[in-house]
Formats: structure tokens, C-alpha cells, sequence
């Protein structure tokens, strides 16, 4: 069962009502998305400056153009895709299962498809970056946030499930919260 806020909607979404004894807590999952974001910045930049030198050592400023522009192209639109998510969940009033949160989420990943395609057509024919460079740099940079998130979102400590209630006194694995048996004695 979920618990209102004033919209008539649920409070099942980046912000879940955690029970703490009759008072309610409310948790969100902003930390993970500013988590995504920061280690995002950090692998683009990584990416950047190691490619970079690779670049440099491959083909000169033409290698080290492909680096940079790589690099930066492929964290910006990845950074993107965590702001626009916390952008949505801030309009959506946390309601992950609100239509509004996904079509915010959803229009901006199409926009940002066809900007990319837009733009890896045009630096298709520049003369002044390596494309060999630029392409390992965009994967490196996309391989490298895929994992920041996956730790984000691992280390996160966001429940699974919201609003819930036990029955009875139950403690964990459904043993008695003073863990003793049925009969007083302490269960090992």
C-alpha cells in the first residue's frame, strides 16, 4: 500500500517511504544519480587525458583532437542522461510509474540520439582528428561509465521495496524479534 502526497499519485518512485516505527522516513535515489554524474565526469576525463596521450604518441594533434573531442562528446551526452533523469524525477514529483517522468526521460534520449548521429556525421570528414582515435576514445568513455553506474547503483543503499509492514513481531528471517524460541530458550 502506498501513501499519498497530495497529488494523488503514489510515493513509490525516487522516494520511498521507509518505516521507522510509526514515523515515516523518506529516502531518494538523487545520491545515485549525482554519483553517476560525478564518476561520469571523472572516467570522461580519464579517458581524455589518457587517450589523449595515446593520441599525441599515434598521430600527433590530429590524434590528440580525436582524444579530447571523443572523450568530451561521449561525457557530455552520458552526463546527460543522469541529469535528465534527475530533472524528470524532480518534475514527476519522485514518481518513477508517473508518464511524465518517462516522457522527460524517453524525449531526451531521442534528442540525444539524433544530436550524436548529427554530429559523428559531420566529424566523419573533418581532416583535423583521427577517427580511429576518436572512436576507441567514445567507447572507452562509454565502457568506463557504464561501470561508475553499475558501482553507483550497487553501493546505493536505496530499498527495493517501500511502505511495507511485517506481520507480527517477527525480527529477520522470521524468528521473534528478543530471539528466543516458542518454548523462552535462545535460538543460535
Amino acid at each position: 500500500m502506498s501513501e499519498t502526497r497530495g497529488t494523488g499519485r503514489r510515493g513509490a518512485g525516487t522516494r520511498g517511504a521507509a518505516s521507522t516505527g510509526g514515523a515515516r522516513r523518506w529516502i531518494s535515489t538523487a545520491p545515485v544519480f549525482h554519483t553517476a554524474l560525478l564518476g561520469g565526469g571523472i572516467v570522461a576525463a580519464t579517458v581524455a587525458i589518457v587517450g589523449g596521450g595515446i593520441g599525441v604518441l599515434v598521430d600527433g594533434q590530429r590524434g590528440l583532437l580525436g582524444a579530447l573531442v571523443g572523450a568530451g562528446l561521449a561525457g557530455v551526452f552520458l552526463g546527460i542522461t543522469a541529469a535528465s533523469m534527475l530533472f524528470a524525477a524532480r518534475v514527476a514529483r519522485g514518481d518513477l510509474t508517473s508518464p511524465v517522468y518517462f516522457g522527460i526521460v524517453i524525449a531526451v534520449w531521442f534528442v540525444k540520439l539524433v544530436l550524436f548521429t548529427v554530429v559523428a556525421v559531420l566529424l566523419r570528414g573533418a581532416n583535423g582528428l583521427n577517427p580511429y582515435v576518436f572512436f576507441f576514445c567514445v567507447i572507452a568513455a562509454v565502457i568506463g561509465s557504464l561501470l561508475v553506474d553499475c558501482v553507483a547503483v550497487a553501493r546505493s543503499r536505496v530499498p527495493y521495496v517501500s511502505d511495507i509492514e511485517l506481520p507480527g513481531p517477527a525480527g529477520p528471517l522470521g524468528r521473534p524479534a528478543d530471539d528466543r524460541g516458542a518454548d523462552g530458550a535462545s535460538i543460535p
